[in-house]
């Protein structure tokens, strides 16, 4: 059985000269705008590929906490950033990278078994899998 949840956009008119809005089904996005100005340029909104660094980073963080917690850490907390790259190329526009930052308190961990299981979380999530890009993670992990 799958868990089913969607996003839906709209744009108008065509072009770079469109405007667009972003809806989530739950309303944590509702007619939130993006277009060509808030993708390549300065415009306020939205645009793709910081919703998909949100989703990438959130995927990430709760695959990372789930692990360490199963791994018998309850007390820590985490907070990812990842960076979307968008690159232009000759066949058009790629996202070529997702680079996940992390800063992270666990009590009681080595770093070496800390690196372990965040890689795997890294490999894991269902986003990173989605993703066909590279995907970095660097880590601070502190007491």
């Amino acid at each position: 059985m799958s868990i089913v949840k969607s996003g839906s956009a709209t744009y108008k008119p065509l072009g770079k000269k469109g405007k667009g809005s972003i809806s989530t089904e739950t309303g944590a996005l509702s007619s939130h705008p993006y277009g060509f100005n808030t993708r390549f340029e300065d415009g306020k909104g939205s645009n793709p590929e910081e919703l998909i660094g949100a989703a990438h980073a959130s995927c990430f963080t709760m695959a990372l906490s789930l692990a360490l917690a199963d791994a018998g850490y309850e007390d820590g907390e985490l907070k990812t950033t990842a960076k979307i790259s968008l690159d232009k190329t000759d066949d058009g526009f790629k996202i070529s990278q997702s680079a996940l930052s992390l800063s992270a308190t666990v009590e009681g961990i080595s770093e070496d078994e800390f690196a372990k299981i965040a890689q795997e979380a890294k490999a894991n999530c269902p986003v990173s899998k989605l993703l066909d890009t590279k995907i970095t993670l660097e880590f601070d992990l502190s007491a």
